[in-house]
């Protein structure tokens, strides 16, 4: 472990960060929020064109004759069934936020589109944003990722990092290898402070969730810490033990709660107002998804354009902060799918299900904002994390729902931590497909002390800000692994239909 130079640069850097953040954590924030605005105001237009590039590729990729490519052996059949692969794919990469953000995001946006749109009409654009953010420019992002890394690792033989399409496809000298490495290092950051943030996102919804549910106020940073605390053991034993008993039955559970509760609102919920909902939201979406990736707001006014660097490029450079994380992870469990299986199963489905996700949790919200005198829009001012909570206390069986949540996102919570301490554990050892306990372990420390300072900054616009920051890199890096991967598939020899 100390012979590796990679590892130990690796955990310099981010521990760095980490020590940083908790010794001035408004600095630390206010020092990326501003490189943060400078970089998006100059390169929004290049941000959006990576990603729906990103997006063609796939979708070209799916319909051309290399979907039928194995990514393994020709003869290589996948390692977990379809269900437990899915589900896995989805617990990491994106669980954790449709929980925290199912209701929050869609309403945060009326608040702003109801000014310048007749409110439904504004109800309905902010669905559309919604799932724009969350649907398949976000899994086009992991699943091109993933898919090169699978290609390269699976099909070419090389070792599962983010660098290796890198030296096989431009061939190995002292240019290549200097670039690969740094660019492993700057994949470890960014999935660093990316879980850092979502440690943070899902500590401050449990903290709501377990208020709510024992009618607790003014609990503050205390709580918040104990929960903390009571998490990082919590992710500390699955580290130890193999992917497939530890991810695989985390990833299942969670998504089980999580399925559970969708349906449990949508039948106890105005189901006729939810199901039109999210029918027209289909409907919204695919009209209007690759037009809206092209959109950079140029001409509107400031308010308009700090929202669009404020949500819609902060999301695609927070995909992009966990696409070597996620991308390497699923590459790890798709070994002996196609290329068209891979691309259909990683992008499709978990757009599916994500509008379905928030149409059901969004429409609610939208119901108690257009048909009730409830408060709801001050709570989405006033506190974001404890939005989805309280419009569940108005469904029937509260107390099990709003457990349900906690439940589900201290879940999700441990599935990315765990599965980000692995993929780091490869990357700092080499490509190794099962890295030491011990160097999981202090991946996981790290992790911890990343949400540690997100949490200490006590806003998630902060958060949002520093794993941005550590995405940033990788808009450039991603498009290098493209361009690498393509140019080796050109020789692929296609087998028989």
């Amino acid at each position: 472990m100390f012979n590796n130079p990679k590892l130990l640069a690796a955990l310099a850097l981010t521990g760095a960060i980490a020590v940083w953040g908790i010794a001035d954590t408004q600095g630390l924030a206010e020092f990326a929020n501003n490189l943060v605005t400078i970089q998006f105001t100059s390169r929004a237009w290049f941000i959006m064109l990576t990603v729906s590039f990103m997006l063609f590729v796939c979708l070209g990729l799916a319909l051309s004759k290399y979907g039928r490519v194995k990514l393994g052996e020709d003869t290589d059949e996948p390692e977990f069934s379809t269900v437990s692969w899915l589900t896995m794919l989805f617990a990491a990469g994106m669980g954790v936020g449709l929980l925290y953000w199912g209701t929050a995001e869609p309403l945060t946006h009326y608040s702003l589109i109801a000014e310048y749109e007749d409110p439904r009409k504004a109800a309905s654009t902010a669905l559309f944003v919604t799932n724009f953010h969350w649907g398949l420019h976000a899994w086009a992002i992991y699943g091109l990722t993933g898919l090169v890394i699978a290609y390269f690792g699976f099909r070419r033989g090389c070792p599962s990092l983010v660098g290796s399409p890198i030296v096989h496809a431009l061939g190995q000298n002292k240019i290549t290898s200097a670039v690969a490495w740094v660019c492993d290092l700057l994949a470890i950051a960014a999935i660093a402070i990316g879980v850092g943030g979502s440690i943070a996102m899902g500590v401050f919804q449990v903290k709501e969730g377990v208020d709510a549910l024992f009618g607790l106020s003014g609990t503050g940073l205390g709580l918040t810490l104990a929960i903390f605390v009571v998490l990082c053991l919590a992710y500390a034993l699955p580290l130890v033990v193999d992917l497939s008993k530890g991810m695989a039955v985390l990833s299942n559970t969670a998504m089980g709660v999580a399925g559970g509760l969708l349906v449990f609102v949508l039948l106890a919920g105005p189901t006729h107002f939810l199901m039109g909902g999210v029918l027209q939201s289909i409907a919204d979406y695919a009209s209007n998804v690759l037009q809206q990736g092209f959109r950079t707001y140029t001409f509107m006014d400031e308010n308009i354009g700090g929202w669009f660097q404020a949500w819609t490029l902060t999301y695609m450079v927070w995909w992009l902060a966990w696409a070597p994380f996620v991308g390497v992870f699923i590459a790890r469990i798709s070994r002996g799918r196609t290329i068209r299986e891979f691309i259909v199963g990683v992008i499709f489905v978990p757009t599916g299900f994500s509008i379905l996700w928030f149409g059901v949790f969004g429409g609610i919200g939208f119901y108690g904002v257009l048909n009730t005198d409830a408060p709801v829009m001050e709570l989405v001012r006033d506190n974001v994390s404890a939005v989805a909570f309280v419009l569940l206390q108005h469904l029937p069986f509260s107390t099990l729902t709003i457990f349900a949540v906690v439940a589900a996102a201290f879940l999700f919570i441990v599935t990315s931590v765990v599965s980000a301490a692995f993929v780091l554990g490869m990357f700092s050892t080499g490509g190794d497909l099962n890295p030491s306990a011990r160097v999981k372990l202090s991946w996981g420390v790290v992790l911890g002390a990343l949400g540690l300072v997100m949490i200490l900054s006590g806003s998630i616009d902060a958060v949002k800000s520093i794993i941005a920051l550590g995405a940033l890199p990788f808009v450039f890096i991603v498009m290098l692994l493209v361009v690498c991967f393509l140019k080796v598939l050109k020789h692929e020899e296609i087998p028989a239909q």
